[in-house]
């Protein structure tokens, strides 16, 4: 099962990560994919925003992740971009952050190869023509049921 989400502008796809973010329960594993600048950071900020966080929500690109621990959920958001080999992912302690009280974001997923959670999402964003679009496909019976809901 699979949607595709034609978006005009930077606003929309925050839109669409806030829309996400009141359906989404923990545990959950969302996977972005798309090339530099197809906004996967600007929707984890929708996501983010959506769970009533109202600090900055920034790229982890240098740090790997970016915790923001909230009262009834811990999302985590992680940009592998940098990543020079998977192992290091062993040292962060990737695992722990797999846990039932946690939503986790991930951006350049294949880098991080076996050491990674099961996505429930895959979301694909990629340019056409003006627009950006967005394709979410579900992974599992979590993500079934969050597309028919969407």
């Amino acid at each position: 099962m699979n949607k595709h989400i034609h978006l005009a502008n930077a606003d929309e796809t925050v839109n669409l990560g806030r829309q996400l973010a009141q359906l989404l329960t923990p545990p959950c594993v969302i996977y972005l994919k798309g090339d530099l600048g197809a906004g996967k950071t600007t929707l984890s900020r929708g996501i983010v925003q959506g769970f009533g966080f109202t600090g900055a929500v920034k790229s982890p690109t240098y740090t790997l992740v970016e915790p923001y621990e909230l009262a009834e959920v811990n999302i985590y958001h992680f940009d592998l971009y940098r990543l020079a080999d998977p192992e290091e992912l062993e040292y962060i302690g990737i695992r722990e952050y797999f846990d039932n009280r946690s939503i986790s974001i991930i951006e350049w997923p294949e880098k991080g190869a076996q050491w990674l959670a099961q996505a429930d999402l895959l979301v694909n964003m990629y340019h056409e023509s003006e627009q950006r679009t967005v394709e979410i496909t579900a992974q599992s019976s979590i993500g079934e049921k969050l597309l028919q809901q969407l």
